[in-house]
């Protein structure tokens, strides 16, 4: 504890010392905030295979934003959202307004979904649609926080520190005895896991010239499941880790949802995983390290995805199968899973290679680089882009800009289980996983390979 408080320090003397002097329009400029979402308990909540209630809340639902100017005078937006995700009919509209309203380009503006799983729906899936007004009003807080984000731009330092924790998750999609894929249900028959979990944990912190933090951002790759208390509406584990360091450390602090479609934790209760999560998070943070940023720029492309040519009865066996094995002593729970999954499939039927189209997006941040993906994005295809970059600090923000189902590797949809069967959840093709890798690597050559402004 005191050699990380020791570091800290010295860290923040660094940034203190970088930052000083009068402000001008050569420095870099940061401003953050938040918006709060309301929300009642009349409002289904989103999450689960039926529609949930919640009453009560712990925490702050919040929309959160900050806004980053280089020397140039190059803007970038980043917003997080404590919702399971969004579609871009919201967003794009959310983006164009920050764009009119910020001077953000649309291109440099990303909206991420925290993907907690105790808030109103803001997504039509499984066995509930969308709360239409709640998700226009966050839609409306997306901008709100983004333009104050912007109203706050005020001279800053950037540090950053790739940290790690490596105990708040791991691949859920565990091998079971008999060769199905672990879903939900007994955990007594794991053998073992199928794919990896994804520890690293960065921490950009940017600090005003007197040492004040302005932001905090980190970004980590599990479910965002797990409130502290049963049956509220909550920003889940993640997100309480982020207000309760903003309460202890000041300024705004935002988390950012990595590739987690392959991930849960199965273990820890929301105590625990916050716990955890604050302590790796002020690791990182005391061992920060003043990053110059001599440039921000983003870069959206527009792709194509179909709806996958389904077949009904081998699907349809697959669901079955799994919930008259685990849910053997729960007949009426597992007929109601496979009605849920029966319908969905008949919507999807007459839409099979339909087209849509959707986002990949990469932000540069000085050095760093972020990737936005437009799914519940597996860990393996998330680190496949981190591997390949041409930046040494890649990482990737989920359900960013959009919203396009679970997005397994070819190797995850061999395998089967809950994220590749057929639904309003999972409906694009095979391959879809790379494609988005190989588009978000040629994204981030095109930012790399960018010569510098004089």
């Amino acid at each position: 504890m005191h050699r990380n408080f020791f570091t800290f320090s010295v860290g923040l003397a660094m940034a203190v010392a970088a930052a000083r002097g009068p402000a001008s329009a050569g420095e870099l400029k940061v401003g953050a905030a938040a918006a709060n979402l309301t929300a009642d308990d009349s409002m289904v909540i989103g999450g689960g295979i039926g529609p949930g209630k919640a009453t009560g809340q712990e925490g702050e639902l919040r929309a959160t934003a900050i806004v980053i100017e280089d020397p140039h005078g190059e803007k970038v937006a980043l917003v997080e959202l404590d919702v399971l995700m969004v579609e871009r009919d919201v967003l794009d509209d959310a983006a164009r307004r920050i764009e009119k309203e910020a001077g953000v380009p649309f291109d440099n503006v990303l909206i991420n979904a925290t993907h907690t799983h105790h808030a109103p729906t803001t997504c039509t899936i499984h066995g509930y649609s969308r709360e239409e007004a709640f998700t226009k009003h966050v839609g409306d807080k997306a901008v709100e926080a983004a333009v104050a984000a912007n109203a706050r731009l005020a001279p800053a330092t950037m540090s950053f520190r790739l940290g790690e924790e490596s105990s708040v998750g791991r691949n859920s999609r565990l091998l079971l005895a008999n060769g199905m894929i672990y879903w939900t249900g007994a955990t007594d028959d794991f053998v073992r896991p199928t794919g990896p979990f994804d520890p690293e944990l960065p921490v950009w912190a940017f600090h005003r010239p007197d040492g004040a933090l302005a932001a905090l951002m980190f970004n980590h790759s599990t479910h965002t499941i797990g409130a502290r208390t049963p049956g509220v509406r909550s920003p889940g584990f993640y997100g309480l880790t982020a207000q309760e360091l903003e309460k202890e450390l000041g300024g705004t602090a935002l988390f950012f949802e990595g590739a987690s479609g392959s991930t849960h934790n199965l273990e820890l209760k929301a105590d625990e995983m916050i716990v955890r999560m604050k302590a790796a998070v002020l690791d990182a943070l005391a061992r920060a390290e003043p990053r110059a940023v001599d440039r921000v720029k983003g870069i959206r492309k527009e792709i194509t995805v179909k709806v996958r040519d389904f077949d009904e009865e081998k699907d349809d066996a697959a669901v079955v199968a799994y919930e008259a094995y685990k849910l053997k002593d729960h007949p009426q729970i597992a007929q109601f899973v496979v009605d849920v999954f029966r319908d969905m499939r008949k919507e999807l039927a007459p839409r099979k290679g339909e087209e849509r189209k959707t986002w990949v997006q990469a932000i540069r941040i000085g050095d760093t680089a972020v990737v936005g993906v437009p799914a519940e994005f597996f860990t393996v295809l998330g680190q496949d882009i981190k591997r390949r970059s041409p930046f040494r600090d890649t990482f990737v923000f989920e359900l960013a800009n959009d919203y396009i189902g679970y997005v397994p590797d070819r190797k995850g949809f061999e395998l089967g289980g809950y994220q590749t069967w057929t639904g309003l959840h999972s409906y694009t093709a095979p391959g879809v996983g790379e494609q988005i890798v190989d588009e978000a690597l040629g994204l981030l050559k095109t930012l790399h390979d960018e010569a510098p402004k004089p």
